[in-house]
């Protein structure tokens, strides 16, 4: 589950009660942090089903006055590369001012009813530093039913370095809560790095 805070003693706090691999996680988060103070951060644990096998993760959002900081943890079943089960931990750490987009989707019930502050139903936070691109293509066409030219393609490119959906139904309306409070500081602190 989410948790939010503003210290670095919170952040580690918020890693333990995620219960995924804590000492593991904690350590690759602080190493990235360094000394840095963190002014607010984000551990979100969740569980996907993949064929037969039940995978949990971990991620951790951190954000300094300098940097944007993502750490994630994924379990491994022991495989062919070993013979016992295994994780996996990645960080990466953002200079602020490459961030180039934050994309807060809302999905909120009844719209025609909305009042100011409803929590909405889920959020998916999508964050952009140029790091990784998808590009979808599809053949352009024209007007005409019975053309048959080649009119090439068409597409658009979408900066998709991370994406983190949170739900009302599956994490819960604090940790809903939590992550449109890291969407506004990290959009805040974004604003200040220009």
């Amino acid at each position: 589950m989410a948790k939010t805070g503003t210290t670095t003693q919170g952040l580690r706090a918020a890693i333990e009660r995620s219960g995924y691999y804590p000492a593991l996680v904690a350590e690759a988060v602080e190493a990235a942090v360094g000394g840095e103070p963190v002014a607010s951060f984000l551990v979100h644990q969740e569980t996907t089903f993949d064929a037969n096998e039940v995978r949990r993760h971990v991620t951790v959002l951190v954000l300094t006055a300098t940097r944007f900081i993502v750490s994630h943890t994924d379990e491994q079943a022991a495989d062919s590369s070993s013979p016992v089960p295994y994780a996996t931990t990645s960080t990466e750490s953002v200079r602020l001012e490459r961030i180039s987009s934050v994309v807060l989707s809302r999905v909120v019930a009844n719209p025609e009813s909305y009042k100011p502050g409803t929590l909405p139903r889920e959020v998916v936070l999508t964050i952009g530093w140029g790091a990784v691109s998808r590009i979808d293509l599809e053949p352009a066409a024209c007007g005409d039913p019975n053309c048959e030219a080649d009119h090439g393609y068409t597409g658009s490119t979408t900066a998709d370095d991370l994406s983190l959906r949170v739900s009302e139904a599956g994490d819960g309306p604090d940790t809903v809560r939590q992550a449109l409070k890291f969407a506004q500081s990290l959009s805040e602190a974004t604003v200040a790095a220009r």
